[in-house]
């Protein structure tokens, strides 16, 4: 069964409730009075609701139709913002210089709008002291605070301890708000 809608002759149906071009109720038709309205008017007709009692078919033009509804998806696809994941991983015995450049690299991920999973790697008897990596995500989240949330919490997960912060800020907006930056320096000009 395709999605596309029967249009005129392949609608088998005796009679259909016909709607008019311009959305008016004509009302309860035979399939062949419909189709020779619909031959006078120089348009196709469509079904619209093939399981009402009796089926529901409009005067359209069915070529324009599929057009604008091909390019309404399109327009709904390019608007769609992709959340993607980004992971920073750490050990527990993090030297504070390394600790802040990953940090960095968080702030930077969650300004753009992306989610990320902080992932701390235990060797050896590291494992044994788990606390040391939930230290230090807590310590992360609170330093991120401003531009993300914890949206699970720390967990162990064999060797690793894993947390995800999410931003405060959807995608869409971290764009819109870099491009209007964009164009405001391009508007200033340099120095």
């Amino acid at each position: 069964m395709s999605a596309e809608p029967r249009i005129n002759d392949r609608i088998r149906v005796p009679e259909v409730r016909l709607v008019g071009p311009n959305g008016e109720q004509v009302g309860i038709v035979p399939i062949a009075k419909a189709l020779e309205l619909a031959r006078e008017s120089d348009l196709d007709l469509v079904e619209v609701a093939p399981t009402a009692r009796p089926p529901v078919a409009k005067l359209m033009d069915y070529g324009k139709f599929k057009y604008e509804s091909a390019m309404k998806a399109r327009e709904a696809r390019k608007n769609q913002a992709h959340t993607i994941i980004k992971e920073i991983k750490l050990r527990p015995k993090i030297d504070p210089h390394d600790y802040e450049t990953k940090k960095g690299h968080v702030v930077r991920f969650l300004k753009a709008g992306d989610k990320v999973k902080v992932t701390i790697m235990f060797r050896g008897r590291e494992q044994s002291r788990p606390e040391l990596g939930f230290r230090l995500l807590q310590r992360l989240a609170d330093d991120v605070e401003e531009l993300g949330f914890v949206e699970s919490r720390p967990k162990q997960d064999g060797r690793n301890m894993i947390m995800v912060l999410g931003p405060h800020k959807k995608k869409a907006e971290a764009k819109a708000e870099r491009a209007a930056s964009r164009e405001q320096d391009a508007a200033t000009g340099p120095a």
